[in-house]
Parts: structure tokens; C-alpha cells; sequence
């Protein structure tokens, strides 16, 4: 007969896959060894899989646990939404780890206030941020992301957002370069110099290349690298010309060793949103994830 999958195994199941030991699982559920033990045993019968089997010293989840895993994660969620909806939630004695989706040149200038803000109030609370694989919101709607900050909207009716920011790409250079002098270099002296192109999917072209074709420029792409970290580095120890958002350039082009200077053509503006599933709408830490990350961002 297979066995009763109740809330409280999935909550094993969650812990076990977070860990990957009975051991480590046990200290975060308060339970004893041999309490996990079982219920690890419980969920193998239930699940028909070994969920977890060993790997050297250590033990690792099967295939079958780690497909499961985001659904369980995101039922867990809604549990948790259902039973605190209309209840206080002590943000101060709040333990939980929020998983949040960011691209590079966004999380260097955002990761900080957020997790200031958000330790000033909730110490127990951890943001683990993970870079962009792809942007299915598939990985909303299963619960392995929490929120996702990324360029543009989505249209799905179980997606929310909101707008973070809007800012700009401009230009960047090395700090002793000639070039970023000049507080606004022309588009044809931009074109004197090699570029490195930042895009995670390899793409050379984007929105000023189209700018230069209007005026009969074409500018050299000398190399393409996957984040604009790795392309403010290139440029700091080399004579190219790179594009990052204006808030990386602003708040770490010193570190980086490189000037800023705006781009001579009217490049579209970067809308930054905060995105989330719909069934965490009334979970009132995620909501007060949400406003703490909105709130630090506006205080900047």
C-alpha cells in the first residue's frame, strides 16, 4: 500500500533537499537523527524513489528529487500563504530564504541595499541571489525562484510586477583614456575605437548599432562577453569601449578603473521590474520582501 504523503513529510522532503543530509535536515526541522530517518524512509515508499543516495562522503538527490523539488517548494508556499493570510508575521523573528533571480550588472548596484535593508529588520532572513539561466517564469510558478529582477514586462496573468527603476546604457572606457575626457564623445568618435559587446547570449548587435546605422557609422566589435562585470573589466585594462547600465558605471566605475560618459543618441531606456507569482500575492513576507526592496531602492 503506499503510504499517506502528508504536509509534514514534504517539509522533510524540502529540508533533505536543501541540506542533502539527514543530519544537517534534522537540526533545521528540530527533529531528531533518527526521526528524519524515518520519515526519509516514509518518503521513499510514498515516492517510490530513493529521493536521496550516496555520492562519496556525502549523498546526493536523484533526478526524480530534483524535478520534484520546485513543486514541493512552491506547495510548501502556499500553505504557508494560506495559514498566515490573515495573520502578523514578526519580520524580526522571520527565518527563511528567499531565492532571487538577478542578472549581473543589475545585482551589483541592487544586492547590496537590499540585503542592508532587509538584515536591519530581519537577520534570520537569507537572500540568495542566482544569476539569469533563462527568463521562463516557469521557475515563478514552480517556487525554485521567489522573485525575479529583470529588463521588460510579462504578459501572464499569474505574474505580478512592479517597476523598480528606468535608467540608461552609457558609455564606458578606460580611466585614463583620451576618450573619456570628453564629457560626450560623438558618435563617429566612438567608432575610432574597438567595443566589447555584453550579452549573455553572445549577441554583438543591440540598440546603439542601429543609432549608427541611422547616421551611416558602423562601429568595430572586438570581443563579446556574457555580463557587463566582465566587460567593465576588459575595458579597464585595455584601449575598448563598453555599454553597462548607468548605475553600475556611476557606483563602481572607480573600483573598476574606468570613466562614464553618455551616449550622443537617443538609446532606449531600461526598465527594471520585480516579478513574482500571483499565489504569493498574500504571503506577508513575501510582501514585505517585496516593499523593503522597493523601499531601499527609492532611498538610493
Amino acid at each position: 500500500m503506499t503510504e499517506q504523503l502528508d504536509l509534514n513529510l514534504l517539509r522533510v522532503f524540502d529540508a533533505l533537499l536543501q541540506d542533502g543530509s539527514v543530519t544537517a535536515a534534522s537540526e533545521r526541522l528540530h527533529l531528531s537523527i533518527p526521526a528524519t530517518s524515518r520519515a526519509l524512509g516514509r518518503l521513499r515508499r510514498a515516492m517510490n524513489d530513493p529521493i536521496l543516495v550516496r555520492a562519496g562522503r556525502g549523498m546526493a538527490p536523484t533526478p526524480f528529487a530534483l524535478r520534484t523539488a520546485p513543486r514541493v517548494r512552491s506547495l510548501l508556499d502556499e500553505a504557508a500563504a494560506l495559514i498566515s493570510a490573515d495573520r502578523e508575521v514578526r519580520i524580526s523573528d522571520l527565518k527563511r530564504t528567499f531565492t532571487i533571480r538577478i542578472n549581473d550588472g543589475v545585482a551589483a548596484t541592487l544586492a547590496t541595499a537590499a540585503v542592508e535593508a532587509t538584515a536591519a529588520v530581519a537577520p534570520g532572513v537569507i537572500l540568495r541571489f542566482v544569476n539569469e539561466g533563462n527568463e521562463s517564469i516557469e521557475a515563478l510558478r514552480d517556487g525554485s525562484v521567489d522573485l525575479d529582477i529583470s529588463a521588460g514586462d510579462v504578459a501572464a496573468p499569474d505574474i505580478r510586477t512592479a517597476v523598480l527603476y528606468r535608467e540608461r546604457m552609457v558609455g564606458i572606457v578606460r580611466a585614463d583614456s583620451s576618450l573619456g575626457r570628453n564629457r560626450r564623445p560623438t558618435l563617429a568618435q566612438l567608432c575610432g575605437h574597438p567595443h566589447v559587446s555584453a550579452s549573455r547570449r553572445g549577441r554583438a548587435r543591440g540598440p546603439l548599432d542601429d543609432a549608427l546605422d541611422a547616421v551611416g557609422l558602423q562601429r568595430h566589435i572586438a570581443a563579446v562577453v556574457p555580463t557587463f562585470a566582465v566587460a567593465a573589466l576588459l575595458v579597464s585594462s585595455s584601449h575598448y569601449v563598453g555599454l553597462v547600465p548607468q548605475r553600475l558605471a556611476e557606483q563602481h566605475g572607480r573600483s573598476f578603473g574606468i570613466r562614464w560618459f553618455p551616449i550622443a543618441a537617443d538609446l532606449p531606456e531600461i526598465e527594471l521590474r520585480l516579478l513574482w507569482h500571483a499565489r504569493l500575492d498574500a504571503d506577508p513576507a513575501q510582501r514585505w520582501l517585496r516593499d523593503t526592496i522597493l523601499d531601499a531602492l527609492r532611498l538610493e
